[in-house]
């Protein structure tokens, strides 16, 4: 390489670059938009579609999910649910690689789309039940094709119901008849 090419694409970069218009925002005033399938560091639950199996603890290869669950009797077209006494999610130690919420076989857990939620003390970043209870159910589509397929973007649309976010449709009682006991 002869004696001064490297210090001229150097000097190339640079002029190329001293053209471009600056890209610097001044946040909190100005935001990025940001993409549906950002993974914030928030979660999103929905109560009503968790059994209570805990998928969600075993797969985290940090094990930073703490479930504590009793049996409440109550049986779901799934098999029984178990009621929860603690789900805690321990934010400090998370890498939010996503595989709780892929493990989750009744899309009741997903990534958050929020960003905002520094905190002083490591113990607050502990998210516990009662919280995932009241965040805003605006869930990531990163991992929910289902939500993808809809637009739905977490940003601009409303926050969605439990019973919009699943992959699945429940039959109904004539589907199951007409599948199990009729076609036998």
């Amino acid at each position: 390489m002869p004696y001064g090419l490297g210090l001229l694409k150097g000097m190339l970069v640079t002029l190329t670059n001293f053209r471009r218009k600056p890209f610097t925002i001044q946040y909190p005033e100005e935001r990025v938009p940001q993409h549906p399938r950002f993974r914030g560091e928030d979660f999103v639950w929905y109560e009503e579609r968790c059994t209570g199996c805990a998928s969600c603890a075993k797969f985290c290869p940090l094990g930073i999910i703490r479930i504590v669950t009793r049996p409440s009797g109550m049986q779901t077209q799934e098999g029984e649910k178990y009621a929860l006494e603690v789900f805690d999610i321990d934010l400090a130690r998370c890498m939010f690689c996503g595989l709780c919420v892929e493990a989750c076989p009744y899309d009741a857990l997903h990534m958050g789309s929020g960003f905002e939620r520094a905190r002083y003390t490591r113990k607050d970043l502990v998210m516990t039940i009662d919280e995932l209870r009241r965040a805003p159910k605006r869930p990531s589509t990163w991992f929910r094709p289902q939500l993808e397929g809809k637009g739905y973007n977490p940003h601009t649309d409303r926050p969605l119901e439990w019973h919009e976010v699943g992959r699945h449709q429940a039959p109904s009682l004539a589907d199951m008849q007409g599948r199990w006991v009729e076609e036998r």
